[in-house]
């Protein structure tokens, strides 16, 4: 968990964030330049502005994006929030319980999905909103530490699965989805599936051979977070690799973690050249 917050503690903002990390010191999004953070507040102060932040009915938070007057624009605070899997940058969400003072850490989470709804300005009038749906990374498992699920054929076509990898690591737009937790689950097997197949039966950290097969045909490997915006964060195809067992153990324990996870990236970085992917 990036600066370590702890879930339902309260913090001062100016001091305990913005005094550490920096980013803006007013609004609801705030956006450190030298860290791999966006920092999102909600509170009642919002609802004069048009703001109508809230938990749904299928654990996920709606929440409204930045600008107090007009329609939203896709730009600064709004468009880090909705590419921040892509950045690999953490979101973390602040209730403010007054302003300028104290706020309550509500956790860590992932963008599944953002929309447009119409909603009153600062001024009463209708304008265009941008709404976030925002899923609690604890609410999801990724995958990447205990359980590795079958994602399914990995014969399909690699330009395919690629595609629909790299689609899978974008919010989706255009429309609010009943189960925001749901996408999440989904996204997540899509890019799973795309990086098990890329691998081709070969841990990518040390080359060697899968080391048993699986039910499905497959050999066993096991897709692993080189950027951990935090346990079970958001996944991205450029950012995710197939280990072995014991390369994905030390990755997580050994002391050549940092190493290694410049050395994953690398290697990650070097695969995802277009000329590279079926080679």
């Amino acid at each position: 968990m990036f600066g370590n917050f702890v879930a339902g503690r309260t913090y001062i903002r100016r001091r305990d964030i913005h005094a550490r990390f920096r980013g803006q010191q007013q609004g609801g999004i705030s956006t450190p330049a030298d860290h791999p953070v966006i920092f999102l507040f909600t509170g009642s102060s919002g609802t004069q502005h048009g703001y109508n932040d809230g938990w749904q009915p299928d654990g996920s938070f709606r929440y409204f994006g930045e600008g107090q007057t007009g329609d939203m624009q896709w730009r600064a605070g709004n468009k880090a929030v909705g590419e921040h899997a892509a950045a690999g940058k953490e979101l973390l969400l602040f209730e403010t319980l007054r302003k300028g003072g104290e706020v309550r850490f509500l956790g860590s989470f992932v963008c599944a999905s953002h929309d447009t709804v119409n909603a009153p300005d600062s001024e009463g009038s209708s304008r265009q909103a941008i709404v976030f749906d925002l899923v609690n990374i604890d609410a999801v498992s990724s995958g990447d530490d205990d359980e590795v699920r079958d994602v399914g054929d990995a014969s399909v076509d690699l330009i395919e699965l690629r595609r629909a990898a790299y689609d899978a690591a974008r919010p989706v737009a255009g429309s609010r989805l009943s189960d925001a937790v749901r996408t999440i689950y989904q996204r997540s097997a899509t890019i799973k599936q795309y990086i098990l197949a890329r691998a081709k039966g070969e841990c990518e950290g040390c080359g060697s051979p899968a080391p048993f097969i699986r039910p499905n045909g497959d050999g066993y490997l096991e897709p692993h977070h080189i950027r951990r915006v935090s346990d079970g964060g958001p996944d991205d195809p450029k950012a995710v690799i197939a280990l072995c067992p014991n390369c994905h153990r030390e990755a997580h324990f050994g002391i050549r973690r940092e190493q290694l996870r410049r050395m994953h990236m690398n290697i990650v970085a070097n695969k995802e050249l277009d000329d590279n992917v079926l080679a």
